[in-house]
């Protein structure tokens, strides 16, 4: 194993949230040491290594709810023709939509990490925990060179599988409390030369076979970039003649910034127990084969789909749930569907309750039910970040503390990269440095490295206010 390197703050996982938290703490500790440390040789998580895509939703019926870092990639993607930014959604299912080139964010979050002065390691996981007393001193990372060493002031887990937080003994829950199954995973796939007009054209002739947002048939004509949820009928009668077998009840794919090229959300892989390498290994095989039927399925049977060609997989699955931690504060159903607010919330969201079975085709969708509190969002509180165990780690992106139910609105990109960007500037504060500032104190004006629960929470969302997030919060 080679020698000890000290860090201020030390981030797992190069995902949305934990680009986000990097940034975050660099920018509240300018001149500090932060490390990101990511498994593979690229950034960008779920959006580019699963190719999750579009981001779904910065916005609520009434307000764009998600601003601040994530919203900063967003303006440099636009710039760069990258992205058309926050779309109609033509399904409905959400007020709007986020297209993007995956190659672009992986190039841009680089950018970023660079300007700020974060360090980088790639091609490196974390494999061990140092905790003494209530103290996480040292990570243990394994690399092509072997085994190293990192210690830092402050820790953040953006993993998505919570997976520091389990290695330094946090507690933790995976899937629903009544057989411990996660949501299921996808593996989605990319397919360019589709006719997207010839999509369009089917769908205007058969609306009773899609559903439309609110602006309709007419909505869906008139859109750049669309999202289609529906075939029902073509996908049945598919299942019923044995061309597909797979839990899923309807054709849903994206487009993308490019004409033609569009994100397929089909695969479905269920009754996931566990995160062993063998169950992995059994889901990618599966999930593998599901596309090879989808895309035939596809080019046979849909309208725009004769000449369209697969392109691309993710490099893994993508998981919707895995551990989630047992924190200070347990964000619940009854949270998110009533907008409730807290006092020490962090960031905002407005995404729907969204269960895909873990055992079935269906989904379950449940919405903010804007009559008991006025607000189409809800915020989530600092302490969903925090827990009993180890008082120097913050755990951000789907690994927050949440109920199953909770968390099926809490996974999404959008504000994994909001809770991201409130985790690093906790952990700089924790680490002793300043907040709303933005500079670092002088050495001998340093505090002392801290608990993250004793950050000063209105300091912690001034500094965050300051670097343009959205709390939902009317703050002096």
């Amino acid at each position: 194993m080679t020698g000890d390197r000290d860090y201020d703050v030390i981030v797992v996982g190069g995902g949305s949230s934990g680009v986000a938290a990097a940034l975050g703490a660099a920018r509240t500790a300018p001149g500090g040491r932060v490390l990101l440390i990511e498994r593979y040789g690229f950034l960008g998580g779920t959006l580019t290594a699963a190719l999750v895509a579009p981001m779904m939703t910065f916005h609520s019926p009434k307000e764009q709810v998600i601003r601040g870092i994530a919203q900063e990639i967003v303006d440099i993607l636009m710039a760069r023709g990258m992205s058309p930014g926050h779309v109609y959604d033509t399904t409905g299912y959400v007020p709007t939509v986020t297209p993007f080139d995956a190659e672009a964010l992986k190039e841009v979050e680089l950018e970023l990490l660079g300007a700020a002065g974060v360090d980088l390691l790639l091609h490196s996981q974390v494999v061990g925990a140092d905790v003494q007393g209530h103290r996480l001193c040292s990570i243990t990372v394994q690399g092509k060179e072997g085994q190293s060493r990192f210690s830092a002031k402050s820790f953040v887990d953006a993993t998505g599988d919570g997976d520091l937080a389990y290695y330094a003994g946090v507690d933790y829950e995976f899937g629903r409390p009544a057989d411990n199954l996660p949501q299921p995973a996808t593996l989605k796939f990319k397919m360019i030369n589709v006719d997207i007009e010839a999509v369009k054209n089917y769908a205007a002739a058969h609306p009773g076979e899609f559903r439309l947002g609110e602006r309709g048939v007419k909505g869906l004509l008139e859109a750049r970039h669309i999202s289609i949820c529906g075939f029902f009928s073509l996908l049945e009668e598919a299942k019923r003649k044995g061309e597909i077998n797979l839990l899923r009840d309807q054709v849903l794919f994206f487009s993308t910034p490019f004409p033609g090229e569009v994100i397929v959300n089909m695969s479905r892989v269920a009754n996931l127990k566990d995160l062993s390498s063998a169950t992995l290994t059994k889901a990618e095989i599966e999930a593998r084969r599901q596309v090879h039927e989808l895309v035939a399925f596809m080019q046979r049977r849909l309208p725009g789909f004769a000449a369209a060609r697969l392109v691309a997989t993710g490099a893994q699955i993508g998981l919707r749930e895995s551990r989630r931690i047992k924190g200070l504060y347990r964000l619940s159903a009854e949270d998110v569907l009533s907008g409730r607010t807290f006092a020490d919330q962090i960031a905002c969201n407005a995404y729907p309750i969204d269960i895909h079975s873990p055992d079935g085709a269906g989904v379950v969708t449940m919405r903010i039910n804007e009559g008991k509190s006025g607000r189409a969002y809800y915020g989530i509180p600092y302490r969903c970040l925090l827990n009993a165990q180890v008082e120097n780690l913050l755990v951000t992106g789907r690994a927050i503390s949440t109920t199953h139910e909770a968390h099926a609105s809490t996974r999404l990109a959008p504000v994994c990269m909001a809770v991201g960007q409130a985790a690093g500037v906790g952990a700089a504060m924790a680490a002793g440095y300043c907040g709303r500032s933005g500079t670092a104190a002088k050495a001998t004006e340093r505090r002392k490295p801290m608990a993250a629960a004793e950050v000063d929470v209105a300091e912690l969302q001034r500094t965050l206010m300051a670097q343009g997030a959205e709390l939902g919060l009317d703050m002096a």
